[in-house]
């Protein structure tokens, strides 16, 4: 039941969290909010991962937090529009920066927690 509820808890911060920047920053030539969840949350998720946390802690941030802030599903679909819409060079860059700078934020955190 413990891990249940944190598990929930940690899924409607990162979820209200992942709303509010949504609503924050514009849509309409670039995803960029989508864009900042991935690399922010994982750099989020290296540091926990990195930094040697309990289990408690993986399932309420890693988990929970991080695995709704984050957004594959969004990031695929603005993909798809953006190629769909015949802006091709903007959705590959769309693709390669979400992959480039999140697996750079990972690396980051890696780098400053010693991992």
């Amino acid at each position: 039941m413990e891990a249940a509820y944190l598990l929930g808890t940690g899924g409607a911060i990162g979820a209200v969290a992942r709303y509010a920047v949504s609503e924050a920053l514009p849509a309409d030539r670039f995803p960029w909010a989508t864009l900042v969840v991935n690399v922010v949350g994982s750099f989020v998720l290296g540091l926990v991962a990195f930094g040697g946390a309990g289990e408690g802690t993986l399932l309420f941030v890693g988990i929970g937090a991080c695995g709704s802030f984050t957004t594959f599903s969004s990031f695929s679909f603005a993909a798809v529009d953006l190629w769909e819409q015949g802006r091709h060079w903007t959705s590959a860059i769309h693709v390669v920066g979400n992959l480039v700078c999140s697996l750079g934020a990972i690396g980051l955190a890696a780098v400053l927690l010693g991992g």
